[in-house]
């Protein structure tokens, strides 16, 4: 495996689904600041509700599939989920449907988020209670004041790199700031 962060502006992202696994993954791209379209064969009020004007009451065709470089599966069955991963797949792109592993091409790590800092801890889809697990723990770790204190330490490298320091003095500089204030148990 090897992680990666898919850049909304750069990265074009569908979901195809229905139900509440569709409503929560429709989340959780909306929270790392995606946009996507969303399809459902299904007529479905729950995640028409969530998907508002991005609701789409069909299947995407394939020229549609095209434009995307990563396709979401969330609450579909798998006679429906699985031919369409292939289809995803045989045109290059990448898929992910929910909770089925052979039909994943990316997982979607549990995740801790505060403000720019992202927090991933993945199992490949082999456990995901203990990423869960792993995730409570490292959300008591890295509180909310983290999106604050990593604005700070952006700052400093910031202002560090427009007086010419080197990278090994920025990264000496938000250790030494980091440990000052205690940030770190």
């Amino acid at each position: 495996m090897l992680p990666v962060v898919l850049t909304p502006a750069y990265v074009c992202a569908a979901l195809v689904g229905a139900g509440p696994l569709a409503v929560k993954r429709l989340a959780l791209l909306r929270d790392a600041g995606f946009a996507p379209p969303v399809f459902t064969p299904a007529d479905d009020a729950v995640i028409g509700e969530a998907a508002g004007d991005a609701l789409i009451r069909r299947m995407p065709t394939q020229e549609e599939l095209k434009n995307f470089n990563v396709v979401f599966v969330a609450g579909l069955a798998a006679e429906i989920a699985r031919p369409l991963a292939e289809q995803v797949r045989d045109l290059g792109r990448l898929v992910s449907v929910e909770d089925d592993v052979p039909y994943c091409d990316i997982h979607t790590p549990a995740i801790v988020r505060r403000g720019d800092l992202l927090i991933a801890v993945s199992s490949g889809g082999r456990g995901p209670g203990l990423a869960r697990l792993l995730r409570q723990r490292l959300e008591a770790l890295f509180p909310p004041e983290w999106a604050e204190r990593l604005q700070i330490l952006g700052d400093l490298r910031t202002r560090l790199r427009s007086q010419g320091a080197a990278p090994a003095d920025i990264n000496r500089a938000v250790a030494q700031t980091v440990e000052k204030n205690g940030w770190l148990p």
